[in-house]
């Protein structure tokens, strides 16, 4: 009797950890950004998957995608990512069964560590109107997402910040005041527009993927002010941030420090020499080595301890011009062998 309950014992754990694994597969996030997937379509590209014309939102669900990006900007005058765009490729891909992840630039152009500029509309008001105008501007386009029945899932509230946002008003280090004023004035005004429906997930997006001091240095300042999130976001591009040991370790700290969920919400690789060409890359740059990348990268991320990896994105698998040499598909828009990294993971035998 005591071996049969021994037997049982055993077969009960497997059958728990085999549960745990699948439900921390349903909430780990194997995304992409594709803010520029519209566009590149509209203006006639046909993207392919063993030679079929396929549209590239259903490449990405049919190998296990099942999140997706879009940035954000306020008053974009050249790139295509203004309100109108950006709802309508979320219900394109709501219509998949994606799940979607807003990133607020809140600027007119790209917002990054070197930069984070005001948008035009912004420019000359006070400290106190900007983080009014933060707030209404949130608030609004939120509405604007929920009645057209894409309410975010996930929210950033800012793009790589770890140097502030709304220069120079939140720039960091020497306004943090301000800064946290703003932060909590988009997350406040995301609360305000989602009205009753779910409230999406709060992401901080920072760029120290490989840089645990630099991870410390910010994460600690926020938590003194309190700023309440749900997720690190990080960026990791390999040739900026570090090795994936590096990555790894840095995984390690922000879960032992913050107990926070992390994902590595942007990253890429080259499937043609590009940030290598001076130096030994980690994996060759080239189509199986892109995939090998991949790979190895959500291993780092799934092996997170306490399950605290929930997944990552990568940034523009579906783009043409110059980002395509770190997308997914090669010079026909064919797609290249890093989209089956996942197939493993989401498809039966």
């Amino acid at each position: 009797m005591k071996a049969f309950s021994g037997h049982l014992g055993f077969i009960l754990f497997a059958l728990l950890a085999a549960m745990a694994s699948q439900a921390r597969g349903q909430d780990y996030a194997i995304g992409a950004d594709v803010s520029f997937l519209r566009q590149a379509e509209h203006e006639g590209v046909v993207f392919k998957d063993h030679g079929v014309a396929t549209p590239g939102l259903q490449i990405l669900r049919n190998h296990g995608y099942g999140w997706i990006r879009l940035r954000l900007f306020h008053t974009p005058s050249e790139l295509p990512n203004n309100l109108e765009y950006t709802i309508a490729l979320a219900k394109d891909a709501k219509k998949l069964g994606f799940k979607f992840l807003l990133d607020y630039h809140y600027a007119d152009d790209w917002a990054d560590p070197g930069k984070q500029p005001i948008p035009k509309a912004w420019q000359g008001k006070s400290h106190r109107e900007l983080v009014e105008a933060v707030f209404e501007y949130t608030r609004d386009t939120m509405v604007a997402f929920r009645d057209a029945g894409v309410l975010p899932d996930m929210v950033q509230i800012g793009n790589e910040i770890t140097n502030g946002m709304l220069w120079p008003d939140g720039k960091l280090p020497e306004n943090w005041d301000n800064f946290a004023q703003l932060v909590y004035a988009g997350i406040n005004g995301m609360d305000a527009g989602r009205g009753n429906g779910p409230r999406p997930k709060i992401m901080i997006h920072i760029d120290r993927g490989g840089d645990f001091k630099g991870t410390k240095v910010f994460l600690d300042k926020l938590n003194f002010y309190e700023v309440p999130y749900d997720i690190i976001g990080q960026s990791y591009y390999p040739w900026w941030h570090g090795s994936l040991n590096d990555l790894r370790s840095n995984l390690e700290f922000m879960t032992a420090h913050y107990q926070k969920d992390i994902i590595v919400v942007e990253t890429a690789y080259n499937w043609r020499p590009g940030n290598y060409v001076n130096k030994a890359p980690p994996f060759p740059e080239s189509p199986e080595g892109q995939r090998a990348f991949l790979d190895e990268l959500n291993r780092v991320v799934m092996e997170t301890p306490n399950g605290r990896g929930k997944g990552m994105f990568w940034w523009e698998p579906a783009v043409k011009g110059n980002l395509a040499i770190r997308g997914f598909f090669d010079d026909q828009y064919n797609a290249l062998p890093v989209i089956t990294v996942f197939d493993r993971f989401t498809r039966g035998k």
